[in-house]
């Protein structure tokens, strides 16, 4: 993701098509979602745990783009691959042997599992960013 520094800030800062975010926003949106994950559900990830449920995520997001609003995108770029690089060493720590809710729910999860959930969204937004990147 640091490559994206290579870009041009114009090219980052356009929509990657008519009515959507541009790169900007959808790294910033990747890395609002990993300083929640951060600091909101890795802490409480033990045996028997029941995280809080997940934010509703149009909120969330619109509260990301606020934010991030004054930050460049070099900055914000920098703040996703640190936040990303933390989430992935702590996680990483998390006894596999573990498992806990989210929300009250009935399902178990260990903290792999838990990051599939993120895998399958990251995914997603990577394709939307490597098609703007490498189709115009």
């Amino acid at each position: 993701m640091s490559n994206l520094k290579e870009v041009s800030e114009a090219k980052l800062c356009e929509p990657i098509r008519e009515g959507k975010w541009a790169i900007r926003e959808i790294v910033g949106h990747l890395y609002y979602w990993d300083k929640f994950n951060l600091e909101n559900m890795l802490p409480l990830m033990m045996e028997g745990a029941d995280l809080p449920k997940f934010p509703e995520h149009d909120k969330h997001n619109k509260e990301a783009m606020t934010f991030l609003k004054n930050n460049s995108v070099k900055s914000i770029i920098d703040s996703f691959v640190v936040t990303r690089k933390e989430l992935k060493d702590r996680i990483s720590s998390v006894d596999e042997n573990i498992r806990f809710t989210i929300g009250g729910g009935k399902r178990q999860f260990s903290g792999e599992s838990f990051i599939n959930i993120f895998i399958k969204h990251d995914t997603h937004h990577l394709k939307q960013i490597n098609e703007k990147l490498h189709n115009q």
